[in-house]
Parts: structure tokens; sequence; C-alpha cells
């Protein structure tokens, strides 16, 4: 018959049963830990023993703890009741970074930056000086360019922005991302004020280990890149996109 949801995580569940050798002892240890005394029904010689404190018995993790002792003779066992519950999704906070796969991790990552302003000769195709980084998580940032590192192979993200001044013909300046020193991706007029207009250029690039990305600026009317605003003005940013 068909239903609406989640698929379950199991068809079928039994449940679990212990039998413990009796001495004359009020604690004993669980083979398989609970949250709490009413994840397990306790039967003593045939009888249903009342779970809680100041009951028939407790219990926390592996251990069992009886109000009365047994004696030598007595049968007790116990069915484990939490065991036979299945769900499809994990209790709330019960899963941490070491059960999360590498591949939906969003790194490589980095943020890199220019922190001077540089020029720009008219009619040249120039790489950008990204000389200070906000972040890089792998240090694959060096040198002007980002490489992907053993292991990083995949799909990536990029954006790249140069912000000009003093330029005479917009139309003609452009921001530039290269990957092994080839031209990828390139965009045209962005946003403009205060004698600034900024250019930006995004691209999803499938990389091997080994690939290298740079930023390139090119101009025609005298213009220079400009690094007024910091982080803001001109940089390029990256990472890898998880799973893919």
């Amino acid at each position: 018959m068909s239903y609406i949801g989640n698929t379950p995580a199991e068809n079928y569940a039994s449940f679990l049963t212990e039998t413990f050798t009796v001495s004359a002892t009020a604690s004993y240890t669980l083979s398989h830990a609970v949250s709490n005394e009413n994840d397990i029904r306790l039967v003593i010689n045939g009888v249903v023993q009342q779970p809680g404190s100041g009951k028939a018995y407790t219990a926390s993790g592996t251990t069992l703890t009886l109000t009365s002792a047994t004696v030598s003779g007595d049968v007790m066992y116990a069915v484990y009741l939490g065991r036979a519950l299945q769900t499809v999704n994990p209790p709330n906070a019960s899963v941490g970074t070491s059960q999360l796969a590498d591949s939906v991790k969003m790194t490589p990552a980095f943020s890199v930056y220019l922190n001077a302003d540089q020029s720009i000769a008219n009619a040249t195709v120039t790489k950008i000086t990204l000389d200070t980084e906000t972040f890089d998580t792998d240090n694959a940032f060096a040198s002007n360019k980002f490489t992907v590192p053993s292991g990083a192979a995949g799909k990536y993200f990029f954006i790249g922005t140069i912000t000009w001044v003093n330029l005479t013909d917009q139309d003609e300046a452009q921001v530039r991302i290269h990957k092994n020193g080839t031209f990828v991706q390139g965009s045209g007029y962005f946003q403009g004020q205060n004698g600034t207009v900024t250019y930006q250029a995004t691209q999803v690039l499938d990389l091997s280990v080994g690939d290298y990305i740079e930023l390139h600026g090119y101009q025609v009317s005298g213009g220079n890149i400009s690094a007024d605003g910091g982080e803001a003005y001109t940089n390029l940013k990256g990472f890898r996109l998880g799973g893919v």
C-alpha cells in the first residue's frame, strides 16, 4: 500500500532480549546502553518489574540497579524496548562533523584583495596584484593565483571584482578571470559612483589538481585600479562546490 512521507529505515524490527546470570547482587551491566529504565522491560521469575526511582529498578547507560538484590536461582531477563524504535532522521544534535562526508565541505575556499592602487597600461591585459588574504582554508592562494591542491579537484565558483578610477571610456574596461593563463570569463559595466566604476565577473569552472586561477584587468582610457575601499573594491573569491 502506498503512503505519504519518507520511506521507513526498516520494514520490520524485533525487540532484543538479554538474559542475565543471576547472583546475590543489586547491580548488573547491560549489554546495550539505554537512556533510562523506561527503555527496558525487566522480568524476574516471570514477574514484570516496575521501572523508576523508588520502585523495582533504574537504568542509565549500561548500568542496571535493582531496589532489592536478586538471589541465586532467580531467573531475570530484560527486553530492550528502545532498540526497537526506528527513525529516518537522526535525533536533534546527534550528528557532528565527523559524521559528515568530506565531499559536502565547501573547501578549499579563499578571499583575497588588492591592498594598494595598481596602474594598468592602456589596451593591456594585466594580472591584478592580490596581496592580502581575508582567508585561505587550504593555503592554496599564493603569488596572485589560486592553485587547486591535491585531492581537491571538482567544480568551483569564482567571483572577481575590480573597481576603476578615472576611466573615460567605461564600455572598454573589463574584469577577467583566467584559468591556466587563458581568459575564460569577463564582464561589462556593473555599477559606478563618486568617480569609481566597479566591474564584476562570476564563473563556475571544472578544475583538476594543479589548475590555477588568476584575476586580470583591461582598460583603454587611462584608468587605474583602486584599493581605497579595501576588500570591497578589488578582490577575488572562490570555493569548491560541495558534492560535485
